[in-house]
């Protein structure tokens, strides 16, 4: 059997927030903005930043010392989308344990024990497609096995061309019946590409016990690395720099896809390699849309106004919300909805610490965060027929951010030191026009949290006057 790359069809790339896809319209020309900015920026901005290839390592030889057998990764092939716009972007787990962005690469982890059961060959291989000048004519010089200083370059004593895969996989099964990889599941759009490989993983190896090592890896990903918090902090301060310039911007008069176009120009001009997801800027009622995307409606006086914008930064995705008054100014009941939002996100994070859970399940645990809000939301209003407002609280309190925006892991697991989740209570009245949300970064500590987006004023009187400031600086 000839060994190919898998997935070398055309797939869908993979959407960071499960609902947000792009859109035409609106999101089109926000992207036309982006990719002229793009354009113009300077090379120093072009390379992307990464951790040590020591920290890479760590994590590999932390994984492996966890399973008992080894782990086959496959890199995203550069095809998942057939658009001329796409961008590539690595698979998650891949870059998380190689921080390498090659397309149709693979890893091979053998286990400590691994020469104990027969095996000759080294415990870590990176497989890399061989060069080819004249693809490289076209989309730039690549990283090949049989580059010079290539060991150094990865962090790899072991690079090898992918096309000797198929025997090492052959020289496995001599000591192992099991061997870990990413597993499809049958509703998971997530690894749109893992069924590709998947496949040919079956047919050469069929007898082969194939384990999922989503889980392992996801627990690892839960807690963020030093490294990993600068990234993700990076990440978090151009998004707020975006959400400073969407205040002084936000007006009545203006489209939503030009609020977000402007936000768009500050993470690339910072150096984001794109956005965590696409962005959401509702007024009016698209501010009850959770994951609103089109962006076309003109920002009318009085409307509420929703921005959720969050950049990627080496790979790291922030995530933050806020919500402004078209005018610069709050009526009295948006003030009202907005303060009882505000209300139950400081009664949470006052709760903020190690042993708490988001409470994604069940929602009514002893440790649950999101009762808190959801109890304080409850208990300090009402909405035009004098109901609770709790029932306009329709998603969770937050998730874990880093590597996806909706990170990897047990969304369940109560919270631990280096953990980076989002705290992001809610209300949709949409019979209102109404929606208000308020999300914030935090990072989990020992005795408590620190909150990663202070610097980003979520007070009435501060939106309000950073609003005022501005339009009395534009002409009239």
């Amino acid at each position: 059997m000839k060994l190919r790359a898998p997935a070398q069809t055309p797939l869908f790339r993979k959407t960071r927030r499960g609902l947000a896809r792009p859109s035409s319209g609106g999101l089109a020309l926000v992207c036309a903005a982006a990719a002229l900015i793009l354009s113009a920026l300077p090379a120093t901005l072009a390379a992307r930043e990464r951790e040590p290839n020591g920290a890479y390592a760590a994590r590999r030889a932390d994984l492996t010392a966890k399973l008992a057998a080894p782990v086959i990764l496959f890199s995203y092939t550069g095809e998942e989308n057939s658009s001329p716009s796409y961008v590539f972007n690595q698979e998650e787990t891949f870059y998380y344990l190689t921080g390498h962005n090659e397309e149709g690469a693979a890893l091979l982890l053998l286990p400590p024990g691994a020469a104990e059961k027969g095996w000759r060959g080294p415990l870590e291989i990176l497989f890399l497609q061989p060069r080819d000048p004249a693809q490289e004519r076209w989309h730039g010089p690549r990283m090949g096995p049989e580059d010079e200083g290539i060991a150094a370059k990865t962090g790899f004593a072991a690079v090898e061309a992918i096309t000797g895969l198929k025997a090492r996989l052959a020289a496995l099964l001599a000591s192992y019946t099991e061997i870990y990889t990413l597993v499809p599941h049958e509703n998971d759009t997530g690894y749109p590409h893992a069924r590709e490989w998947s496949e040919w993983l079956s047919q050469a190896a069929p007898k082969v016990t194939w384990r999922d090592v989503a889980p392992p890896i996801g627990a690892m990903r839960q807690i963020k690395s030093p490294g990993e918090l600068a990234l993700l902090t990076k990440a978090i301060e151009l998004s707020m720099d975006a959400h400073f310039v969407a205040m002084r911007t936000t007006r009545p008069g203006l489209f939503e896809y030009q609020v977000a176009a402007k936000m768009v120009e500050t993470h690339t001009w910072g150096g984001c390699e794109g956005e965590a997801y696409a962005p959401i800027v509702g007024t009016g009622f698209n501010s009850t849309v959770l994951h609103f995307n089109e962006l076309t409606r003109q920002i009318r006086d009085g409307d509420i106004v929703l921005l959720d914008v969050g950049c990627q930064y080496a790979g790291y995705a922030a995530d933050v919300t806020r919500t402004l008054p078209a005018n610069g100014r709050f009526t009295p009941r948006q003030k009202e909805i907005y303060e009882i939002v505000l209300g139950a996100q400081n009664a949470v994070l006052a709760a903020l610490k190690p042993g708490m859970s988001l409470d994604l399940a069940r929602r009514n645990g002893p440790n649950s965060l999101y009762k808190i809000a959801y109890d304080y939301m409850n208990a300090h209003g009402a909405d035009a027929q004098g109901r609770p407002l709790g029932r306009y609280f329709i998603h969770g309190l937050g998730h874990h951010i880093g590597l996806n925006v909706h990170d990897a892991g047990d969304p369940n697991r109560p919270l631990e030191p280096g953990m980076v989740v989002t705290i992001e209570p809610g209300l949709y009245l949409p019979e209102e026009n109404l929606g208000v949300r308020i999300e914030d970064d935090v990072v989990i500590t020992e005795t408590g949290y620190k909150l990663l987006t202070a610097r980003l004023p979520r007070t009435v009187s501060e939106i309000e006057a950073i609003m005022a400031a501005a339009k009395s600086q534009r002409p009239e």
